[in-house]
């Protein structure tokens, strides 16, 4: 174990020993289902991805946090890309099994937990859902080089970059969800660009959704379902705005 353990969000963990167990589940799943434990860092949206699937899903599972730029040896032995998050899967019968990369884990809950599906039923229809979750990962390394400009100049740049990532969401998602009326593994994976967004403009105005109505309303439904509400710590803005602040963010001075 590396770094504090921190509750999630409003009805999110109760920690004990350095493990966090989420409510959700009921007894016969619990008995049924493997066990388990997220190695996470608590502003990680990659993290947030699975977070928000396994909330989505109603099971238990442990958080372990790690200090990402101090990781101890046993997290790098089981992750091979040094990233988090990681999934460590312990099921009856089996060798502890240790999955890596969001889209990898969501695929994984989703095949394999019971309850709504993230992914359409439809292999056409859940190609096109991968495909976008996939283009959720552009938008968040476009949010990232947004918050850590260190310029005025790179902010801007940043800032364009995003807004014409944002674009070609407004023309494919159908509402009020990505996919429709079901919340679905696209919606898992924009919704902690958006979080991040949102907590950058507290600082400084973005204006990144004039014009683009349907996004906007998009995000704000995000914002209040209660498994993207409960997929971080509860002073999840704070810890980003200061990380950012402390490697010289422009984004996060005031404007």
């Amino acid at each position: 174990m590396n770094g504090p353990l921190i509750p999630l969000g409003e009805t999110g963990a109760t920690c004990d020993g350095g493990l966090c167990e989420m409510p959700g589940a009921d007894a016969a799943t619990a008995a049924s289902a493997p066990k388990l434990t997220l190695i996470s860092f608590p502003t990680c949206p990659f993290v947030q991805r699975a977070v928000i699937a396994l909330k989505e899903r109603g099971v238990d599972f442990d958080v372990i946090y790690i200090d990402l730029a101090d990781k101890p040896d046993w997290f790098l032995k089981i992750s091979p890309l040094g990233k988090v998050p990681v999934l460590k899967v312990e099921a009856e019968g089996r060798a502890p099994a240790i999955l890596f990369e969001s889209t990898v884990i969501l695929q994984y809950l989703d095949e394999t937990l019971p309850g709504p599906t993230l992914f359409a039923a439809d292999p056409l229809d859940r190609a096109v859902q991968r495909a976008w979750v996939e283009y959720a990962g552009s938008l968040l390394g476009d949010v990232y080089r947004l918050g850590m400009a260190p310029d005025r100049a790179g902010f801007d740049e940043a800032r364009a970059a995003v807004r014409s990532r944002l674009a070609p969401l407004e023309e494919a998602l159908r509402g009020p969800y990505f996919s429709g009326a079901a919340f679905s593994a696209v919606d898992a994976a924009c919704a902690p660009a958006f979080r991040q967004l949102d907590a950058l403009e507290t600082v400084r105005p973005l204006d990144l959704f004039d014009g683009l109505p349907r996004l906007d309303a998009w995000r704000r439904v995000l914002a209040d379902r209660p498994s993207v509400r409960a997929a971080v710590p509860a002073d999840f803005r704070e810890m980003f705005l200061g990380r950012l602040k402390a490697a010289g963010s422009f984004g996060t001075a005031a404007a």
